[in-house]
């Protein structure tokens, strides 16, 4: 018996669909997995039997966890030729929905993180439901906030894209809509409605969100959007800590909490790829620049250690070297920023 295909591709109606389907990973992108959607979209870009795209997953348990972190660490801990292979594959993937000529539009319904986030942003429609989970984890296990992190985190309004990224900070559905992660919100038991309606009359999809668009409520993080601009608005990592340090309340000692068992070093690179990824002219720039990162921190010691003491021994107690963000030196930053020989660095698809 053979296994089933892990992404589904198929055309119903005029509408591709694009299903997700290693549940049990809680569908962690791996390299095929990427390489089948390219295919797809690119036979459909210029397709006149498709007229949207949409992007879901098989099963309850969520959208998308990531990627295939535990084949980056073995890779990473060998020549790290198939993590770089990963990276390039699926960065390719996320600038290709960016450009995408069709409508596309992703169903975020539960756990939405890492690769999941770069599956579904890049998509004109992004609709949330009351088990969406919105996170960039990343620097919790020694890596950064990749798949265009670096373009979306500092385009949120008031810094709130920076918190995202050092802190891991998770966000439901009302919270996701504030800050443009979301575009639409529907609840659960609407989901399969809205999937069968599209694919019986394309051309409705937007009718038919209307009409089935349900009320997230309250974003929690209105309560803190000023101490997180103020705060997070501030020019190094270390001010922003000294900051929340200098903060007399529950929601600063929080912060501080949380950040403390983050990467030093994978802080500092999130900081510094969201100033230059803010400054980016385009997409393409942005992803070239993340995927030097990536070919260099899947090496690194911090990235190895995250995945031991995250994943693997779950023991929870990572060992980051440099220990606290003032050992992590500008020079580190330059050697992981710095350009890839020549021949090495990302392309977009021809």
């Amino acid at each position: 018996m053979s296994e089933e295909p892990e992404v589904l591709t198929r055309i119903e109606n005029g509408v591709g669909r694009i299903t997700l389907n290693r549940p049990k990973a809680l569908h962690a992108l791996t390299t095929n997995m990427c390489r089948l959607m390219i295919e797809a979209l690119a036979a459909w870009r210029d397709e006149p039997a498709v007229k949207l795209v949409l992007i879901d997953h098989a099963g309850e348990r969520g959208f998308c966890a990531g990627g295939d972190i535990r084949m980056l660490a073995e890779s990473g801990a060998g020549d790290g030729a198939a993590a770089r292979e990963f990276f390039h594959t699926e960065y390719r993937l996320n600038h290709l929905l960016f450009h995408y000529p069709k409508y596309t539009v992703a169903v975020m319904d539960g756990v939405t993180m890492g690769g999941g986030v770069g599956l579904s942003r890049p998509c004109r429609f992004r609709i949330a439901t009351e088990r969406t989970v919105f996170a960039m984890p990343e620097t919790g296990i020694g890596l950064f906030p990749d798949v265009g992190g670096g373009w979306y985190l500092p385009r949120m309004p008031d810094h709130i894209g920076l918190w995202l990224a050092l802190t891991g900070a998770r966000i439901k559905a009302a919270d996701c809509e504030l800050v443009g992660v979301a575009t639409d919100y529907l609840e659960s038991k609407d989901v399969e409605r809205f999937k069968a309606g599209v694919v019986a009359d394309p051309a409705a999809m937007e009718t038919l969100l209307t009409e089935l668009e349900g009320e997230p409520g309250r974003p929690p993080l209105a309560a803190h959007q000023d101490e997180i601009k103020r705060i997070f608005g501030l020019g190094s990592v270390e001010a922003i800590l000294a900051a929340l340090r200098a903060e007399d309340s529950d929601w600063a000692r929080e912060q501080l909490a949380v950040m403390g068992t983050k990467s030093p070093q994978t802080m500092k690179v999130a900081f510094r790829q969201l100033k230059l990824g803010g400054a980016a002219r385009s997409f393409a720039e942005n992803m070239a620049l993340e995927y030097r990162i990536g070919a260099r921190v899947v090496q690194r010691h911090d990235f190895l250690e995250g995945v031991r003491a995250v994943i693997v021994e779950k023991d929870n107690q990572p060992r980051w070297e440099p220990a606290t963000v003032e050992g992590v030196t500008e020079a580190m930053l330059d050697e992981i920023f710095a350009p890839l020989p020549s021949g090495e660095a990302w392309t977009p698809l021809p």
